[in-house]
Parts: structure tokens; sequence; C-alpha cells
């Protein structure tokens, strides 16, 4: 928190209009840093890890609304252009690219066991929550806040490569190991890309959410490969 704190006087003092702008990104950073984001289905840190993030989006918007009367941050759901067919068809090549992925990825590396044990029924359906609400937040904060806030003082890609240093950092903390930032790395930058180009919070949250189902089901199957025998090559 101290070096967050001098980083963000530095940008401050070098360029008051980014300094302005990284606060906001810099308030949400530091309510996520209060607490710990490592995987936990006990109802204390579901609605713990839920408080925190939910304040790390809605600070950043309302400093941006109240205090610097503006609209920089927003949450643009549609964009009025036509998906392209490669758009429309990249929303069925992501489960099915999950299908594949993913089992290896948990099962080859044991990064499944950063996340708990499931025991019973509650805990699955919290899981199952956690796991869509996280990848929720994930669009909100890091692309529709940090991307946004840093495409106004850097190129495109300079800005997309910094947000998805932040955005694979909180992968790593939340349980994306071992090799995961090989898979995290490049999904953090497509997220990036995706919303530059469709303007589509729905769009890119699609993507997002369609990738997190094919976690949740290849973390429950590398737990209990009996509950869901749907990866038959693993």
């Amino acid at each position: 928190m101290p070096l967050l704190a001098a980083s963000l006087i530095a940008a401050m003092l070098v360029d008051r209009e980014l300094g302005k702008d990284l606060v906001l990104a810099g308030v949400g950073i530091g309510v996520v840093a209060t607490t710990s984001v490592e995987a936990d289905v006990s109802w204390g840190s579901f609605l713990r890890i839920g408080a925190v993030l939910g304040l790390a989006v809605l600070l950043p918007f309302l400093l941006d609304r109240l205090v610097y009367r503006r609209r920089v941050i927003r949450f643009p759901w549609r964009s009025r252009e036509r998906k392209t067919p490669l758009e429309r068809g990249y929303l069925v090549a992501v489960p099915l690219l999950g299908y594949l992925i993913l089992p290896f990825y948990f099962i080859r590396s044991g990064a499944y066991e950063n996340w708990p044990p499931l025991v019973d029924g509650g805990e699955v359906l919290r899981f199952f929550v956690g796991v869509n609400a996280v990848g929720t937040w994930d669009e909100l904060f890091f692309i529709c806040t940090v991307l946004v806030l840093l495409r106004r003082h850097f190129p495109f890609w300079t800005a997309n490569v910094l947000t998805a240093v932040i955005f694979v950092s909180f992968l790593w903390e939340l349980g994306y190991r071992a090799w995961g930032p090989l898979l995290t790395i490049p999904f953090a930058l497509l997220q990036g890309y995706l919303f530059a180009k469709t303007r589509s919070l729905g769009y890119v949250l699609a993507v997002h959410l369609l990738f997190d189902a094919l976690v949740f089901l290849a973390i429950v199957h590398a737990r209990d490969p009996g509950a869901l025998p749907i990866f038959f090559l693993y």
C-alpha cells in the first residue's frame, strides 16, 4: 500500500490528469489489497470477498461521477454494431477451447488444489456463483475501469499490456498458478482487445462467463472425477 500511494503521488506530480485517473484505478486496487482473495467457499469468505470486490468497482465509479463530475467509467452493455461472423464464431470456440485446455491445466499442474474441496451441494453452489461473480467483476474492473482509464493516456496496446499485468496478478492470487499465466496472459490481452473492438461489455462478459463455466466444471471434475464425468480425456 505505501508503494501504491507513492506511485500515485509521483504520477500526480508528473501529469495531473494521468494522476487523477490512476487514483481511481489505485482506489480499486487498494480496496482489493485489504483482504485475501484466495479461493474459499465458506460463507464468511464468500460475503467478505464479494463485498470487497463490489466496493472496488463502486468507489472509482462514484468518484468519477461525484468528485470528478464526468462519465469516463461506464459499462456499455452492447454496441450498435452487428457482431461479425468471427466474433459470433468465437463465442462457440471459447467453450470448446476451455473443454480441451482447462482440465489439462488444472489436473496436470495441480492448480485445482488451490481451490478448496467441495463437501456438499451448498459449497458447490457457492463455488459456481463465486466463479461467475469474479468473472463478472474482472470485466467491470479491469476492462471497463482500469483499461478505459489507461487508454486516455497511452496507446491501446500499452494500456492493454499494463492492464493485463494487473489482471494476471489478481488471477495468480486467486489460484491460477504454476503455468497458469500461459493461459491468463493471452486471455487478458484478448479480452481487452475484444472490448476495444466491440465496445460491448455484454460481449466480453459472455466470452468470460462461457470460459468460467468450463473453469467450474474442470475444477469440480479434478476434485471428484466421478461427479462430472464429462472430460473423457482426463
